[in-house]
């Protein structure tokens, strides 16, 4: 269920109410008991960011397959020469 915020226009209440989307908007304001709530427009309250909830439950199975057959080429792949952390020497090149 959402969460709506409301504003009173009379006397500038401001309350937030979880109701169905099927419910009526509330219009009598819980602090003067006048007719004046108004619903306001706001944003969601939560993002979704980061490697959080797709990555683990609902990520495509081939794609999972495809970094671990990536993850084994770099397991199999020789060591880099002494000083080389930039991948720019003969031996990173091949």
């Amino acid at each position: 269920m959402p969460i709506y915020e409301y504003t009173c226009e009379l006397c500038g209440h401001h309350l937030e109410a979880l109701q169905k989307l099927s419910d009526p908007l509330l219009t009598d304001c819980p602090e003067c008991g006048r007719p004046g709530l108004k619903k306001q427009i706001s944003a969601a309250g939560f993002r979704l960011k980061g490697s959080g909830w797709y990555e683990t439950d609902f990520k495509n199975k081939s794609s999972a397959k495809q970094e671990e057959k990536a993850k084994k080429v770099e397991k199999n792949q020789p060591p880099a020469p002494e000083g080389c952390s930039q991948g720019v020497c003969a031996a990173c090149a091949e």
